[in-house]
């Protein structure tokens, strides 16, 4: 048969598959309700996360308030040139990265084990109401934690104080000295937030199958031997995940709790880049060069993401994209 007769055979065929933008048309018709949903969602993150996104061209312009945004002169890397050679500049750096490194040893695996405890419970009543108690420090305001610190570690009558009295018989400043300022931001934040992170760790540990566990036993493999090679290996690529975008917030310790706990007396170590941007931005109207900060801070943040994805996939893991 001639190569036109076979193109005018195949043209006469009905066609069997439908073109792409017709599939996709009929998928978008069936699913309507469920994109619909997603209307709120794509609004939210467009009007409260994209938009405001222009506003990192203040970092490069030297923002007069009178002048408005456009008319303001542009200024390049001026800013980030002042901020590098700034004197603060390695003070900052090295009090929010240790605050970071601390969080990442004691913090990050304190959900983990605590979820590997409950696990670990088999009475579903004790197991539900040691949750509970676990969740609620999670609701409370930092406020009230920096207040109950104070009235806790205080040396004028502070219980924990009166109770090292008791034994030593001298006081410590807990609130004014250095040395005890990282300490209790880490325990603050372990307190406060580890049994709400173990929500994830748990409903990861409810999908580990039950019989893996009594072929175990079968085998003479112990709790600690069955959590090892069967309970951590289910949700490691959880921690994985999970440690990627920790890294992506290395350089953000959380402004509230640091700027209630610090004071003049242990503020050496305690000003990070948080309490700096808000300082120089709210109190001296310093927008331009805060937004710089805040741009180095934010830059740093996607470059730890891409860096610890592309190390997690090296090591066989899937990463978050």
């Amino acid at each position: 048969m001639e190569r036109g007769a076979v193109q005018d055979l195949a043209a006469s065929q009905p066609r069997l598959y439908p073109n792409k933008w017709a599939l996709r048309k009929k998928r978008l018709i069936r699913d309507r309700w469920l994109y619909i949903l997603l209307i709120p969602g794509l609004l939210y993150f467009l009007i409260f996360k994209y938009i405001p996104m222009w506003g990192v061209m203040l970092a490069f312009k030297d923002y007069q308030p009178f002048l408005g945004f456009w008319k303001s002169e542009w200024v390049g890397l001026e800013h980030f040139r002042v901020f590098f050679q700034n004197p603060d500049f390695f003070m900052l750096l090295r009090n929010t990265l240790i605050l970071s490194f601390y969080n990442l040893i004691f913090f990050f695996p304190a959900p983990i084990i605590l979820a590997l405890l409950l696990n670990e419970i088999r009475l579903s009543f004790y197991k539900k109401t040691i949750q509970t108690m676990v969740y609620v420090p999670h609701f409370i305001s930092m406020v009230i934690v920096a207040s109950m610190s104070y009235v806790l570690l205080t040396t004028e009558g502070g219980t924990i104080n009166e109770i090292v009295y008791a034994f030593t018989g001298q006081k410590v400043d807990f609130l004014a000295n250095p040395d005890w300022f990282r300490p209790l931001i880490i325990l603050q934040t372990i307190w406060k937030e580890c049994g709400w992170g173990t929500i994830i760790f748990l409903a990861a540990l409810s999908g580990v199958d039950m019989e893996q566990y009594e072929a175990a036993t079968v085998d003479g493999a112990n709790r600690w031997r069955q959590i090892w090679h069967i309970t951590l290996p289910a949700i490691r690529s959880t921690i994985v995940i999970l440690l990627i975008l920790r890294m992506g917030t290395i350089l953000d310790n959380g402004f509230e709790q640091i700027y209630l706990m610090m004071n003049a007396l242990n503020r050496e170590v305690a000003e990070v880049f948080d309490t700096y941007v808000y300082t120089l931005g709210i109190t001296q109207g310093a927008f331009s060069y805060s937004t710089a900060v805040g741009l180095f801070k934010s830059v740093i943040g996607v470059i730890m993401v891409l860096g610890t994805n592309w190390l997690a996939k090296k090591f066989g893991e899937s990463g978050i994209y």
